[in-house]
């Protein structure tokens, strides 16, 4: 007879996977993709390095894990704010203030994200990231332009290109330094949330209160 794992011991595999997630997360943010490391992460997580393995059996397939994770983090957060909004256009408008701010937010993090890996087998993990995001906006610049609210354009080039700019007016090397004020933060926000709509067309977006309704509550 095939043995069967009770709920408790179902919960206990699956919390302790959340946690060496977790500590990998968190690892990841405070000193970047190398000091992702099986041992270091064990520790952190309190629990030995043959325990890590039997969950994940490299580091890349740990760092996949946590970039899949931090994907559908990112991803949702986008479409509940894009869910949000009464159109197709104030819920684009709606996601790429909410990708701003949150960028902003956890800048070390998404840096981690975005830099170039020095090991070469970790930069598909990394690139899934950036794909996953560009992917929403692309949706949702398509969404937009079925709806007729803005002028024909390629979405599939779009959505990366945009994605590159707030990222790099964000938290690139010449946005604002970290440790902005609140107004500070909502006021770039909607800077470079009005610059990606005025990128695709929509020349009246202030007015329209696209943006200034929007970042309030991104």
């Amino acid at each position: 007879m095939a043995y069967r794992q009770t709920d408790r011991v179902v919960r206990k595999l699956a919390a302790r996977r959340e946690a060496i997630l977790a500590a990998a997360c968190a690892t990841l943010a405070e000193n970047g993709i190398a000091a992702v490391q099986i041992a270091a992460i064990a520790d952190r997580a309190g629990i030995a390095s043959g325990t890590v393995y039997r969950y994940f059996p490299s580091k890349t397939e740990l760092v996949a894990a946590v970039v899949e994770a931090l994907c559908e983090e990112e991803v949702a957060a986008l479409a509940q704010a894009a869910s949000a909004a009464p159109g197709p256009l104030s819920a684009l408008a709606a996601a790429l203030a909410t990708f701003t701010r949150r960028a902003i937010a956890r800048r070390p993090l998404v840096l981690a994200l975005m830099a170039s890996p020095l090991e070469p087998e970790l930069e598909g993990a990394l690139l899934s990231f950036r794909r996953a995001l560009a992917g929403e906006l692309e949706k949702l610049i398509g969404r937009a332009l079925a709806a007729g609210s803005l002028q024909h354009q390629e979405a599939p080039f779009a959505g990366p290109a945009l994605l590159g700019g707030l990222i790099e007016g964000a938290i690139g090397p010449l946005a604002p330094r970290a440790g902005m004020a609140p107004e500070q933060t909502s006021a770039h926000v909607q800077r470079l949330t009005l610059l990606a709509l005025r990128a695709l067309g929509v020349r009246d977006a202030r007015a329209r209160g696209l943006v200034l309704q929007l970042t309030e509550s991104a």
